[in-house]
């Protein structure tokens, strides 16, 4: 149970739905925007649901960063540090104990667990986020799942989240499971282009341009970056 109120967020309106959907069936596909909420609402709210009894919630994440900070704001959300009711594992590397009700995993961690063992005992839900994305580990690990769920644990609930998704192709994949979309906010982008000098390195020029951004503008700064280093 959280420890507090969820904060309000466009995906909130559409939790209701997504828990009458899985506590009707056993899979439910949520399409929302980016900024929704869906990462980190959607497995606090399901921690009360009837269906989840003992059992635990994972939560796949294609991307380290993303699985460590997703189980860092729900901790957060809750009051906690991670390691308690939500946590993270991934290779060489976890925060999870005993308490732990949301795991948030990478996709190869998924698939392991379920080669390790296929019905994979301890575990109610399992949960795809930003599957837009679209990778051969993501695709396998839903393959893997969905074999589970029709050969072992019909009451294993498969739930996929994305932001940009044909919900209505993957829900076929998926025996036909509901659809439910959430609308998001939209907000004015004002496009700007900053040259960046010959021989200075693109870490150091964001670094400069975040610094300007943070003091000539109000509200926050997101910052995209190569996710390797590359000739730029």
């Amino acid at each position: 149970m959280t420890t507090k109120p969820l904060p309000e967020l466009p995906v909130s309106v559409v939790l209701p739905a997504l828990r009458e959907a899985l506590g009707d069936g056993n899979s439910a596909v949520l399409v929302a925007p980016p900024g929704a909420g869906k990462t980190t609402l959607v497995p606090l709210a399901l921690l009360d649901a009837p269906w989840l009894g003992a059992g635990k919630i994972i939560l796949l994440e294609p991307r380290r960063l993303a699985a460590r900070a997703a189980a860092r704001r729900m901790a957060e959300l809750l009051g906690e540090e991670p390691g308690a009711t939500v946590g993270y594992a991934m290779r060489m590397e976890n925060r999870i104990s005993a308490k732990t009700r949301i795991v948030v995993v990478t996709e190869g961690v998924l698939a392991r667990m379920i080669l390790d063992d296929p019905e994979l005992p301890g575990v109610s839900a399992v949960i795809f986020d930003e599957f837009h994305e679209r990778s051969l580990d993501g695709d396998f690990g839903l393959a893997l799942a969905l074999d589970v769920q029709g050969a072992l644990r019909p009451d294993l609930r498969l739930t996929v989240m994305s932001a940009t998704l044909d919900g209505a192709r993957v829900a076929k994949l998926m025996s036909g499971a509901p659809v439910v979309e959430s609308e998001g906010r939209a907000f004015p982008v004002d496009i700007r282009y900053d040259e960046r000098p010959a021989g200075i390195a693109i870490e150091d020029a964001m670094a400069k341009a975040i610094r300007a951004a943070l003091a000539d503008e109000s509200g926050s700064v997101l910052a995209f970056l190569p996710g390797g280093a590359l000739d730029l």
